[in-house]
């Protein structure tokens, strides 16, 4: 079976799940740029509860472009404070003093293209997660009509969007979360989240979200 998925920034461990089915692997990069998506965005848990973080982007709604070609902008300080958040949300995490140096340099490094930036991400996390990935590639052209081997799960992965009224294959399993004493369990978050609470057993975790 192949699975269709859009860019995304950090994404949620639904996303993440993906790359355990044994199915081959389809990066969209030929969508146009939507806003308020996972595509420049994500969310992670601080003391306060959920905070989302957003890239800043070159875009006009009124021109569409598409996510190949999308920019970062380059105006205002987003990596400081982005780097500041996490550092704020998971310096005391279990995990955090482990994974920071992998995660550091993208905070300090100027990318142009979110694309990129995002897929030196994701490789990054699929590294640090130990996973056996079956094929990954990246879409030639953007499709409308799907085989039925093939799924779609582009626009099904949205942070506005029930994760598990729109995926069959997905239930987020309970973890430990640094703050969930006072705030209880908070599913579906950024795969930071996971990998600061959880260190080398998020795979585990990502296995148990699996149905």
């Amino acid at each position: 079976m192949d699975i269709y998925l859009s860019s995304a920034y950090l994404a949620p461990i639904q996303y993440y799940t993906k790359f355990l089915s044994k199915d081959r692997i389809f990066i969209e990069q030929h969508d146009n740029y939507v806003k308020q998506t996972y595509r420049n965005r994500c969310n992670i848990i601080s003391a306060n509860g959920v905070i989302p973080l957003s890239i800043p982007v070159e875009h006009s709604s009124k021109n569409k472009t598409l996510m190949k070609d999308i920019r970062i902008s380059q105006h205002g300080n987003w990596q400081h404070m982005h780097w500041n958040a996490i550092v704020s949300a998971y310096n005391s995490t279990p995990f955090f003093e482990y994974y920071q140096d992998d995660f550091r340099p993208f905070f300090d490094k100027e990318y142009e293209f979110l694309f990129d930036f995002n897929e030196e991400l994701r490789l990054l996390i699929i590294d640090l997660l130990n996973m056996e990935v079956t094929e990954t590639a990246y879409t030639s052209s953007y499709k409308t009509v799907f085989a039925n081997e093939e799924v779609d799960m582009r626009e099904a992965i949205h942070p506005k969007k029930d994760a598990t009224a729109l995926d069959d294959h997905f239930m987020p399993c309970n973890y430990y979360q640094i703050f969930s004493q006072k705030l209880g369990f908070i599913p579906n978050m950024s795969i930071i989240d996971l990998l600061f609470n959880m260190g080398n057993e998020s795979q585990i975790v990502l296995a148990k979200s699996i149905i």
